[in-house]
């Protein structure tokens, strides 16, 4: 094993949505708790979320000047070549600068730059892949890194199989045990015993498609008998928080306790991001999928049908919900066996020791 009192410098980069920043920071807490001494250093793109939930984890990051490229010509397209020189020699500098023993990206935009330019210099580097369908920037970097740590089988078909590690994705640790805090959660939130709870998730920001979708169907859920707690998102609570006004009914901007929100939830329907999904594996609760369509090469709906194809939840595309959802919840609510069957096989895809496997390979690479 390696030296834990070894003062590694190790490099993160991870960013633009929450998908890819907690794995990065999940990972660095574990490494951290191997290496005490290390130092670590994060990178992410200059406006994006990373560059404040990376210091609040109590960890250093710089920013560089990179964003996606759009589908049609714009003026921020226009400016990708530029900002991509930039950030390739922004990336060299602080990769000069702070002389990492390992680079880890996690997905985003500024973890392109960093891993080529730490790839290109020889200095070991790990993929830690959180979707069923990489993007193209993950695609280019498979034949640089190393390590490929993925969460989903198949990706033979983008990366060098000899690089995959199959490992899942971090979660938090306080849903591996979900199914002892039920009573305490029920308490929280104030909900009915006995009485079936459903748990609405559109992701941090929020899903209009899904909180129309609740209005829509608050009558037919009551017929149902069943209680809300629902996560609307911080973009749209000023317009949905009217709704919980009634006792079967709880919105919510942000959830603090999810783990609680998982251990009452008796249905649960969600976005389809990679780290959704993985927590959902570990909840084991019966699931409906509504993926964002929104998404880069589609990730969401990849992600959900690797799930729905082991049948082990259900999807609902976001342009048939009006026709489609009375009858699928209603079937399923209806149906013990059902929620059974997709409880038992959702389960069985969870990865529950993925950060901890993630540093293993991380600590290989700075044996060798």
């Amino acid at each position: 094993m390696s030296n834990t009192n070894k003062a590694y410098k190790i490099i993160l980069s991870g960013g633009g949505t929450g998908g890819h920043i907690y794995p990065a920071i999940a990972i660095a807490n574990e490494l951290k708790r191997r290496f005490p001494n290390a130092e670590f250093l994060f990178v992410g793109a200059k406006d994006r979320m990373e560059m404040e939930k990376v210091p609040q984890a109590g960890y250093a990051i710089k920013g560089l000047w990179i964003s996606g490229i759009q589908r049609k010509l714009t003026l921020k397209n226009m400016m990708f070549p530029f900002k991509l020189i930039n950030s390739l020699w922004n990336a060299r500098q602080i990769v000069n600068q702070f002389k990492p023993d390992v680079a880890i990206g996690t997905g985003g935009f500024a973890s392109g730059p960093l891993l080529q330019v730490a790839s290109s210099k020889g200095i070991p580097s790990l993929i830690q892949e959180q979707n069923s369908y990489p993007g193209i920037t993950n695609k280019l970097l498979s034949k640089k890194v190393q390590k490929i740590c993925v969460a989903y089988n198949g990706l033979e078909r983008f990366f060098p199989a000899n690089k995959i590690i199959k490992t899942g994705n971090p979660v938090r640790q306080d849903l591996l045990d979900i199914s002892s805090k039920r009573v305490e959660a029920i308490k929280h939130f104030k909900l009915e015993e006995g009485k079936q709870t459903l748990l609405v998730l559109g992701g941090s920001l929020g899903a209009k498609a899904i909180n129309e979708l609740m209005v829509n169907e608050l009558d037919f859920l009551q017929t149902l008998n069943i209680q809300i707690i629902w996560q609307c998102g911080k973009l749209y609570y000023q317009n949905y928080k009217l709704y919980g006004n009634t006792k079967h009914v709880q919105v919510h901007q942000f959830i603090n306790r999810m783990d609680y929100a998982y251990a009452a939830a008796d249905f649960i329907i969600s976005r389809a991001g990679a780290s959704s999904v993985s927590e959902l594996c570990i909840v084991g609760k019966p699931t409906i999928f509504v993926p964002s369509p929104y998404v880069t090469e589609d990730h969401q709906t990849k992600n959900a049908a690797a799930i729905v194809n082991e049948n082990a939840a259900l999807l609902i595309a976001q342009e048939d919900l009006k026709v489609d959802f009375k009858n699928k919840f209603g079937q399923l609510v209806a149906s013990k066996e059902k929620q059974e069957e997709l409880s038992k096989n959702i389960k069985k895809l969870a990865l529950v020791n993925a950060t901890k496997d993630i540093a293993d390979e991380v600590e290989k690479l700075l044996n060798k």
